[in-house]
């Protein structure tokens, strides 16, 4: 009886000790970057920067523009997710997410739930958009999604007058999927796309922290190298061996024995 006292008075402190943790939804800024997991910009020229896979959070007012900023390299399949508090009472809210390249060209999502209708009175709406892979070069006229800094652009459309100033937490998150060699192309940009990079001297280019304070964590891309070469390799060297085997095979057993001819 002792011992399950004992393990109950445990449990219980435990319990206690975890329900401050489970009651707050959002992550602490100490966990998420300080200040930029805290806030966000209202335009581009002042996007609050933040890495993938960190979550942050902003407050805001019903039609506000929330701006954020990450940086995304060659290979990688950008994902943004962001999960927008309404108050507690409100009319319909349509919400929306848009993500914009280094060029602020308006990127168009492969799938994800990018507008949702938050009903009267519901207390969040999620909304997400998958974009297409990040690629090492582009031709001019196309819209593809070159490496670079990425904006995410938060905020309600088609809102009710009654509804303007109404105050709201948002949350966004952006991280990605590593493509590898499927998505390889030839050619590289001889830049990232990211803020100022056309004003820096060629000193100033060569250091890592003028690209708009951050980068993916390994460097940006050469745009030479992907596994694409280690699958071209090791198809060359099957198709040596079996040309190989093919000849040991069919070549026979050499020459035919010379026979003298008969007299």
């Amino acid at each position: 009886m002792r011992t399950v006292r004992m393990l109950s008075a445990t449990l219980l402190t435990l319990g206690l000790a975890a329900a401050p943790a489970a009651a707050d939804p959002w992550p602490s800024a100490s966990r998420d970057g300080g200040a930029a997991a805290r806030q966000a910009g209202t335009s581009f020229r002042t996007a609050t920067e933040i890495e993938q896979g960190q979550r942050a959070r902003a407050s805001g007012s019903t039609g506000d523009y929330l701006y954020w900023s990450f940086p995304a390299d060659t290979g990688q399949r950008p994902t943004v997710r962001a999960t927008v508090r309404l108050p507690d009472t409100h009319a319909a809210q349509t919400w929306q997410i848009d993500v914009y390249d280094g060029l602020r060209r308006r990127q168009a999502c492969q799938y994800g739930a990018q507008t949702r209708t938050a009903a009267k009175d519901a207390s969040s709406v999620e909304l997400a958009c998958v974009l297409r892979t990040v690629r090492a070069w582009s031709e001019p006229w196309a819209n593809d999604p070159l490496p670079g800094t990425y904006y995410i652009r938060l905020t309600a459309t088609g809102v009710p007058t009654s509804d303007l100033g109404l105050p709201v937490d948002a949350e966004v998150r952006a991280g990605s999927k590593d493509i590898g060699g499927s998505a390889a192309v030839d050619g590289s940009l001889a830049e990232p796309l990211v803020p100022g990079i056309a004003t820096k001297s060629e000193d100033q280019r060569e250091d890592a922290a003028v690209l708009a304070g951050l980068q993916p964590q390994d460097g940006w891309a050469s745009g030479w190298w992907s596994d694409r070469w280690v699958w071209t390799a090791a198809g060359g060297v099957l198709a040596a061996l079996a040309g190989i085997a093919g000849y040991a095979l069919t070549r026979g057993a050499g020459r035919p024995a010379r026979v003298p001819p008969s007299t």
